[in-house]
């Protein structure tokens, strides 16, 4: 758990460069040649950002999950290797191990070969398992690493083994959360994480103290995956797996997406002046920016029939800058009030455009 925290501490750089690159190719698809990008800090361009992110995130992260599942069907089970299912009896496990041992024995194979021979190791350690009311328990919840436990014989002996490699796993988990939670980091979504933690240590103290399989794997998980895929059923060990993987994924998620999907903060009444004061200018500069980007597209957008034809070009520049001229004579204080002196000495009574003193 600890290496997995340590990696998602670490997973920042990797979606910010991938929401770059995916930013450039949307803008490159949906804006059409010659008009202007949003630029970097502009609202629009901060809006797309977050959603690419968002996008981005939740892609990797439903990635991990099918790679963990991959990995869990890859490396197999007995039951699987053995082609019987997990409610199998003793007398099927021995008539099945009988029909692959007539197959996969070294003496029945023309060629033997140090790969067989290990298959047919792995076969009949399989049906040892199996065959052993109290390894099958334990398989079942534990996965391959019992078979390296020394001493255990009986169910309460692999259940207390089992507690000694689950119990600092979750312990180590906690005090490193704890530790980034005083250093600053973890901070959205400190409820969500901790609530994570104890539900998976809940579930697999349950899931290996239990006599049955969970619940949540025989009426909901298996049911789904053999009627509409073939996917074989999941072992409790293998929905631990899972569990704890998906556990991972949650934790990016809250790192990564959960900050995305706040509300803007709204700045208290009684907030320092100068943060409040900072704030506002940082949201003015931004709205600036984006008034000054969304000018300078219109103005291209006005010139692009002339573009190309430098005399019209000319032209179009010369009348900007006599109108510009004139406005600002227009707009001159002193220029104003002289036009003002000027109209009221025109007689009331005088045709359309005639002017003179009364």
């Amino acid at each position: 758990m600890s290496n997995n925290l340590l990696s998602l501490a670490g997973w920042t750089f990797l979606p910010n460069l991938v929401t770059g690159w995916v930013q450039n190719i949307y803008y490159g698809i949906t804006i059409r040649a010659g008009d202007p990008k949003p630029q970097p800090g502009t609202p629009r361009f901060i809006l797309h950002r977050q959603r690419i992110h968002i996008i981005v995130v939740s892609a990797y992260l439903l990635y991990t999950i099918y790679e963990a599942d991959w990995d869990i069907r890859r490396a197999s089970d007995f039951y699987q290797d053995l082609g019987i299912a997990h409610t199998a009896p003793e007398r099927e496990i021995k008539s099945r191990f009988r029909r692959l041992a007539a197959i996969y024995h070294p003496d029945k194979l023309s060629s033997s070969s140090t790969s067989s021979e290990a298959y047919f190791v792995h076969l009949k350690q399989a049906q040892d398992t199996l065959l052993n009311p109290a390894k099958r328990f334990a398989y079942e919840r534990f996965g391959p690493s019992i078979l390296e436990w020394q001493r255990c014989s009986s169910v309460r002996d692999f259940i207390v083994q089992g507690l000694q490699s689950i119990l600092p796993y979750y312990g180590v988990a906690a005090i490193f959360m704890y530790i980034l939670g005083l250093l600053g980091y973890l901070e959205w979504g400190k409820y969500w994480r901790w609530l994570t933690l104890v539900v998976l240590c809940v579930f697999e103290l349950h899931t290996i103290s239990r006599p049955y399989f969970p619940h949540v794997a025989t009426k909901l998980i298996n049911p789904l995956l053999t009627t509409f895929t073939r996917h074989p059923p999941y072992l409790p060990f293998q929905l631990i797996q899972l569990a704890r993987k998906l556990s991972v994924t949650l934790y990016i998620a809250f790192s990564q997406i959960g900050p995305l999907l706040q509300p803007p903060s709204i700045i208290p009444a009684n907030a320092n002046p100068e943060i409040a004061l900072k704030q506002q200018l940082d949201r003015l500069e931004a709205t600036a920016k984006a008034a000054d980007i969304e000018a300078t597209r219109l103005m291209g957008m006005e010139m692009s029939p002339f573009v190309g034809d430098n005399e019209a070009l000319r032209d179009v520049k010369g009348k900007v800058k006599d109108w510009l001229v004139e406005n600002t004579i227009r707009s001159d204080p002193e220029v104003r009030d002289a036009l003002g002196n000027l109209l009221k000495r025109r007689r009331a009574d005088a045709p359309v455009g005639a002017r003179g003193n009364r």
